[in-house]
């Protein structure tokens, strides 16, 4: 790593993980944090210090595996296997780790200099979830920092733990994925590095395997070794998701989920359409009002009466109009729909609805970026205005 070179950290992980609550805390950056899949559709980026460095931070779309399916899960894997990282932050939920790690593992192979966020940690102890952080650690050959990240504990000891991986006083040793005999085989007949060899397999798999078997069998194994770590570093009780599960024998059933799901979307719209009545006629009242006295302070100071129209009744007026009628709808709409997501309802909207939208070649977390969808706003905006005027 040049001296001069400003060192870039990814930032990875499953959706709904806390990723981008994790790069807000780090960089200070105002971004949206989403609990829906496919929330970062980009990469963006930002600085964080580093004892006293700085270092360029990119959050990477919310990706389950290096075997891309979607056009999130390649923005993640090419920016990784461009070399532009020097080290790597993945960011794993606590309370579903098995899952987490298969992406944990994938990225080992590419690039050794990973710390693991080990996020969520709070729910993990509410669901009596207990995990052996050193034992983890043993078994990913990786530093793992148990984080709970929306209340900022662990971040301070995540960010010395970069800056040891970066300064080269922490020397990661990852493991390795075991693949069946005829990929290792083949990967040793290369006489490429792993990570190398694994992609040119990928590229031309060995005879007698296309390329969707091969694909499974990497997925497989490290289904496989995901499992075998979770079994070593994790007491999960038979309980833990009993509360998770009987919600989601209602809210997903076949019987009540849609009508269920449309209710509460109608209820949310409702609120948004007609709630916004009152503050958008406050707000029409009291910021047109303001034009009769700007109009006389503009003529105070010589202004033309041209200039004057110009600035109060074009500028002004439709800049009050556009505040009183977009405004409300928004400060409604949003937060309901953040309590939505912070309940854990919209990837339960995506899933009750993905079976319709893959028929029409979609998938199921498109429906909530149509309800965000500007229509609906549009029409919000359109009724609040009659409303307000």
């Amino acid at each position: 790593m040049g001296a001069e070179r400003t060192p870039v950290v990814a930032l990875m992980g499953n959706p709904n993980v806390g990723k981008s609550t994790v790069f807000n805390a780090l960089t200070g950056a105002r971004q949206h944090t989403g609990n829906w899949s496919g929330k970062t559709v980009s990469g963006a980026r930002g600085t964080m210090d580093c004892g006293g460095r700085e270092m360029t931070l990119v959050d990477l779309p919310g990706t389950y595996s290096l075997r891309p399916r979607s056009a999130e899960e390649r923005v993640a894997r090419d920016f990784l296997t461009g070399g532009e990282a020097d080290a790597a932050i993945l960011v794993a939920d606590a309370t579903c780790l098995e899952r987490n790690l298969i992406l944990v593992l994938q990225v080992l192979e590419v690039l050794p200099n990973v710390i693991v966020c080990l996020n969520l940690m709070d729910e993990a102890r509410k669901k009596r979830i207990r995990i052996n952080i050193p034992a983890l650690e043993r078994e990913l050959g990786v530093p793992v920092v148990p984080c709970t990240a929306r209340r900022g504990r662990g971040l301070p000891t995540l960010m010395q733990a970069v800056c040891r991986v970066l300064d080269g006083e922490t020397v990661p040793h990852p493991t390795t994925i075991r693949y069946p005999a005829e990929i290792e085989d083949a990967v040793r007949a290369s006489g490429l590095a792993r990570a190398d060899a694994l992609a040119a397999l990928s590229q031309q798999p060995p005879d007698g395997m296309d390329a969707q078997q091969l694909d499974d069998l990497f997925t497989a194994a490290a289904a496989l070794r995901a499992e075998e770590i979770a079994l070593t570093c994790v007491q999960v009780p038979a309980d833990a998701d009993a509360r998770d599960r009987r919600i989601d024998r209602i809210l997903l059933s076949r019987r009540f989920g849609l009508p269920l799901m449309l209710l509460l979307l109608a209820a949310v719209f409702y609120i948004t359409l007609f709630g916004a009545n009152v503050p958008s006629e406050w707000l029409g009242t009291h910021l047109l009002g303001l034009s009769a006295p700007f109009a006389a302070a503009l003529s105070a100071l010589g202004l033309p009466p041209f200039f004057v129209s110009l600035l109060v009744d074009g500028l002004w007026r439709v800049l009050a109009t556009v505040i009183s009628v977009m405004l409300p709808p928004m400060a409604i709409f949003f937060p309901l729909f953040t309590l939505l997501e912070d309940a854990g309802y919209l990837p339960r909207v995506a899933f009750q609805l993905d079976y319709a939208f893959r028929r029409a070649h979609a998938c199921g977390k498109q429906s909530l970026t149509m309800c965000l969808g500007k229509k609906w706003m549009r029409k919000a905006a359109e009724v609040s205005f009659v409303k307000a005027s």
